[in-house]
């Protein structure tokens, strides 16, 4: 299997040593290649002491950042973009080194931070205030950034997650410190790098690998870090709420999801059957958009489970630096373990899929018939190449059973009745839903969760806006 070469590993490693991160005592972590189990490279944690100073750092560059012409800044962003963009392969082979991805999902995944960058380069000529009509004066509103800005990203995208947060926090005059999971740094040190030789100046943007509880924590609590913003579990996501809230402190966060996939008689079940793998077994379904339970109305119920089960066994899981791989490993041994977990005993499982023999973390995309709504797999967010699938009987019914969750991430249905979209779509509980797709994010678009998959929304037209504070000034003119 091969280990995605041709990625320089450790410029990204001296790139954050290079930026004051992860120098000052933190224990050295190993990297290890998912689909190998191999080595790749070593990264040095940032100590508390040296969270604090980064921080402290990005507190007094902000007076200046804040300050620079939005014209000016805009064209700093578009250097980020251009380096982003020259760089795009050596970021991709990075991925699949560090998180087992595909080739051709990291080359998206790089891409997207590119796009992102030149999109919200437009922004700081856009955040506009308004001027409102009232008696005696004149009333203005101006959009003033937060201040900096911590954002905590996943190991599941590490790249456009963090472009979610950092693209629009610096278009908008915030300072940011970004802590990457602990098990795939790798493309966020890099990115940093990129960021300095764009001319970003080095306090305002600042990568901190290292562990949650003392990185994460630390932007929880330090008062100079004015927002924070969250992707990861819900769990984790009520903590970092809590302590927030001790400082009314603002805070995004994308947190998990249980997505229903709704197949109703009338859509096209050839398409529905041949998509529905690709909207749960993404990148091994360790994805929070994953569509891990597949409603189908019963009367097609079997002719659907007849196109399901050569769809998932066409399925090519393999060596993620080859570019005909569509599915890579899990991301470590621990995480397979906790999804093999869900497959207990008692489970009917009503076929699989391929994965490889050997070294690498491997799972095969599985699907399930559960026995009972409360059936852990189906209540749980597995967050691996997992899907259940079971009939419902009319609209009330999919209805019903989709929103049966604590989450309300994203979601898919398919008809080809029109009234049947708009009314399904305006009752199901969630803040992403497709439409015969399984689309979820275009960072032109907003993306956020209803219930306990989040707080807040990233993306799209008003994503700037949501790293600033609205201040009303009054002008007397009598």
């Amino acid at each position: 299997m091969a280990s995605g070469g041709g990625c320089d590993r450790q410029a990204a490693v001296r790139g954050a040593r290079r930026r004051g991160a992860g120098t000052n005592g933190g224990a050295v972590t190993d990297l290890i290649n998912p689909a190998t189990e191999e080595v790749v490279a070593s990264v040095q944690a940032t100590d508390l002491a040296a969270v604090d100073a980064a921080i402290e750092r990005a507190h007094i560059a902000l007076a200046a950042w804040r300050e620079v012409a939005p014209g000016d800044r805009a064209r700093l962003l578009r250097k980020f973009a251009d380096a982003v963009d020259a760089d795009l392969e050596n970021l991709a082979r990075l991925e699949v080194a560090n998180s087992g991805h595909t080739i051709g999902n990291a080359r998206w995944e790089a891409g997207n931070v590119r796009d992102l960058l030149e999109y919200y380069a437009a922004a700081p000529e856009r955040l506009l205030g308004k001027q409102i009509p009232v008696a005696g004066g004149i009333d203005v509103t101006f959009n003033e950034p937060l201040g900096v800005v911590g954002i905590i990203v996943p190991w599941n995208f590490p790249m456009p997650i963090a472009a979610w947060g950092f693209a629009p926090a610096l278009a908008a005059g915030n300072t940011v410190v970004l802590k990457p999971a602990e098990l795939t740094p790798l493309t966020a040190i890099r990115l940093g790098e990129l960021a300095l030789q764009a001319g970003i100046p080095a306090d305002v943007f600042q990568v901190l690998p290292g562990k949650g509880s003392v990185v994460g924590q630390r932007f929880v609590t330090h008062p100079a870090v004015r927002k924070v913003v969250f992707t990861g579990s819900t769990e984790v996501g009520r903590q970092i709420m809590a302590g927030c809230a001790a400082q009314i402190k603002r805070v995004t966060l994308e947190l998990g999801g249980k997505n229903a996939n709704v197949v109703f008689a009338d859509a096209d079940i050839e398409k529905a059957a041949a998509t529905a793998p690709y909207g749960v077994f993404d990148n091994a379904g360790q994805d929070c958009c994953a569509r891990s339970r597949i409603l189908v109305q019963r009367s097609v119920f079997d002719r659907f489970m007849e196109l399901l089960e050569p769809a998932v066994q066409g399925v090519v899981v393999g060596d993620p630096a080859d570019d005909t791989t569509e599915m890579g490993p899990l991301i470590s041994a621990s995480h397979r373990s906790t999804v093999a977990g869900y497959i207990e005993p008692s489970t009917r499982v009503a076929f699989r899929g391929n994965a490889p023999a050997g070294p690498g973390f491997w799972f095969p995309p599985t699907v399930v018939l559960p026995s009972s709504p409360t059936d852990r797999v189906v209540a749980e967010e597995v967050f691996g190449p997992v899907v259940t699938v079971v009939p419902f009987e009319d609209e009330r019914d999919a209805v019903r059973i989709a929103n049966d969750t604590d989450y309300g991430l994203s979601g898919s249905l398919w008809t080809n009745d029109l009234g049947r979209a708009l009314r399904v779509s305006r009752a199901l509980e969630a803040g992403n839903l497709s439409v015969n797709s399984h689309s979820s994010v275009r960072y032109w678009t907003p993306f956020g969760g209803f219930k306990q998959s989040g707080l807040g929304r990233e993306l799209g037209p008003d994503g700037a806006l949501a790293f600033t504070e609205v201040k009303n000034v009054f002008i007397a003119t009598t």
